[in-house]
């Protein structure tokens, strides 16, 4: 049975002076150009999440590293076996061989990092449902741009939606993290902040999806709200004049060709979209009536006023 395989490839990366992915899996084509190394199997392999099913890998490892014993063996040993084994055949110390690896580790982590926070700068075209109670169960067009900021991991991000009242527009720092992407964007010239709360972003990131929380720009009084959001990727920037609520009977797929982005199956693409934007709500975004909220803040703001006169 395999084990400490993520342990291992740290270690031969180390021994192989390999600090990306792309290095490693180009070391195991030499040995044998067509190897089931795959380099995007190796991410999880990397992270403890998965090991190589296929004994072809773990063969060609041994010939990688040079070793007598057939790829069974490196699957199966210990930690300290193996380690020992490659030191041995190498002649390194394990001590040398350990630092080096811990160090490999943690530059090729920032170096994924970086790279990944790279990879979502761009142009998307929003979709999520309509805040406002004057257009409820409708869809409202936006677009956001990422940019590179100051610093190595710092990323910027611009939303921007045409409301009939004019253009929205927020900005702030946007966060990439293992388990999501975050936004928190302020108004520029206003009170308005949304915040974003984003699954996290994979290659080749061809869409970004999510949940939108803020309260409604355009009704009566402003309501808490949340909704899920799309956000696709555009080989080009969407023009100014774009955006907007798209109409009832508007379609997702058409409206993203007009960008540039031509899809097949229009019908069936549009049909996907609409039933994860719709989500959990009833067609609208998720909102607490003002008038439930404040039947409860009437029952404890009276509570409190009784207390602090007897107070």
């Amino acid at each position: 049975m395999a084990q400490h395989i993520a342990q291992k490839l740290r270690l031969t990366a180390a021994l192989l002076g390999t600090v990306a992915r792309k290095d490693l899996a180009a070391a195991f084509r030499g040995v044998n150009p067509k190897t089931a190394f795959d380099l995007g199997r190796a991410d999880k392999w990397l992270q403890g999440r998965a090991q190589p099913r296929e004994l072809s890998v773990y063969d060609d490892w041994s010939k990688l590293l040079k070793l007598e014993q057939p790829g069974a063996w490196i699957a199966e040993s210990d930690l300290p076996g193996f380690t020992a084994a490659i030191c041995a055949r190498h002649g390194i110390e394990r001590a040398e061989l350990e630092r080096r690896a811990g160090a490999q580790f943690e530059t090729a982590s920032g170096h994924e990092e970086r790279s990944l926070g790279l990879a979502l700068v761009g142009t998307y075209a929003c979709y999520s449902r309509a805040l406002s109670p004057y257009y409820r169960g409708q869809l409202i067009r936006g677009s956001l741009s990422i940019e590179a900021g100051p610093g190595a991991h710092r990323l910027t991000a611009a939303y921007r939606e045409a409301l009939p009242t004019g253009q929205l527009l927020l900005g702030g720092p946007m966060t990439p993290a293992k388990r999501g992407l975050y936004a928190h964007l302020k108004e520029t010239s206003g009170e308005a902040q949304f915040f974003f709360c984003l699954f996290p972003h994979s290659r080749p990131g061809s869409v970004l999806g999510g949940y939108l929380c803020g309260t409604s720009i355009i009704g009566p009084e402003p309501q808490p709200s949340l909704t899920r959001i799309l956000m696709i990727r555009l080989r080009n920037p969407a023009p100014e004049t774009w955006g907007g609520y798209l109409p009832s009977d508007g379609s997702i797929a058409r409206d993203l060709a007009s960008l540039g982005l031509s899809i097949e199956q229009t019908e069936a693409v549009d049909g996907q979209l609409a039933q994860f934007l719709a989500g959990d709500s009833d067609g609208g975004a998720n909102q607490i009536p003002p008038a439930e909220f404040r039947s409860i803040l009437d029952v404890f703001d009276r509570h409190w006023l009784r207390q602090s006169g007897q107070a």
